[in-house]
């Protein structure tokens, strides 16, 4: 909470939490941490609702965004450790409701599971903007082909598959769609138990729009000059790519679960191989499968970024 330096530091000069919050015009804030496999210390900072005067607390839910890929990944892995789908398939195998249409800019080449995780499907639509909650809520399929009311444009190949990274959200709703299709099961549905609720992550839901239940915990969302996103916060039906709505502790227990995986300790969801390969990357070399890898002086991090609409994480 004290001795906080930006990227450079200058004079020795240090900041408090409070500083920063203050100097970046963030209204709440929540931080949980780990040691030794443990959660041993989370706390939230500021309103989770200015307006309403509502702190924010360790129970107080946050949207923000692309950490759903990693998640997302888990529960495709799942499918594949259960024999279900083939990573390495042609996605038109086990997609039902929408097909993917290929063209000549895909050079006859197919794209499977493992690039779309991995962001070598060579597709587009980087990200999504999400909707205001008054607005009418397009279809996975009206996102995909980019119909109306859809605010994204069609996701559709920009070069061949596994030829270079590029991150595309569109490729991650692609997986989303297959997840759905081949369990027959709301994706919502299918990842809370078969991936949320195992490891530990119990009060986070990929439901959109959020339900009634559960806005009492929810952070609204505010911009970078303080102001408040219209109707508090947008939903994303795009869920597997930005539609995580999760607090920091939860996310906690998806670290530590993976930490004991990989080393066989636990396989709560994933065995130890499906996690190695994970954390794999599979053709840059930081882009593994719904996750990032970063070499630090030997020690190896996974990782994941996200915004969505008034919202950042880590």
């Amino acid at each position: 909470e004290s001795g906080l330096a930006g990227r450079v530091k200058i004079n020795g000069k240090t900041y408090n939490l409070q500083e920063r919050m203050a100097h970046f015009k963030v209204k709440g804030l929540s931080i949980a941490v780990i040691h030794n496999y443990k959660i041993v210390w989370a706390r939230g900072y500021g309103w989770a609702d200015e307006k309403e005067k509502r702190p924010v607390n360790t129970q107080t839910l946050f949207e923000p965004g692309s950490i759903s890929k990693s998640l997302n990944a888990v529960a495709v892995l799942k499918l594949v450790q259960d024999k279900k789908l083939d990573l390495y398939a042609d996605i038109n195998t086990y997609l039902k409701s929408w097909k993917f249409p290929y063209d000549s800019v895909s050079k006859n080449k197919k794209i499977t599971l493992a690039n779309l995780l991995s962001h070598s499907a060579g597709l587009s639509v980087h990200g999504f903007p999400g909707y205001d909650r008054k607005d009418k809520i397009p279809t996975l399929v009206e996102i995909l082909d980019g119909k109306k009311p859809a605010n994204t444009p069609a996701v559709r190949s920009e070069f061949e598959p596994g030829l270079k990274f590029k991150y595309s959200g569109g490729g991650t709703t692609i997986s989303q769609l297959i997840v759905s299709d081949v369990t027959n099961q709301p994706y919502d549905q299918f990842l809370y138990e078969t991936v949320l609720k195992p490891i530990g992550m119990v009060n986070s839901t990929y439901t959109q729009p959020l339900p009634k239940d559960k806005l009492k915990f929810a952070a609204t969302g505010y911009y970078t000059d303080g102001r408040e996103v219209p109707n508090k916060f947008h939903v994303y039906p795009e869920q597997g790519a930005a539609g995580l709505w999760m607090t920091p502790s939860d996310l906690c227990n998806y670290i530590i679960e993976t930490q004991w995986a990989y080393q066989g300790k636990s396989s709560k969801v994933l065995n130890q191989e499906m996690t190695k390969l994970r954390l794999t990357p599979y053709l840059d070399e930081s882009s593994a499968l719904g996750v990032f890898i970063e070499d630090r002086a030997g020690v190896k991090y996974f990782q994941h970024g996200a915004g969505n609409e008034g919202f950042r994480g880590q």
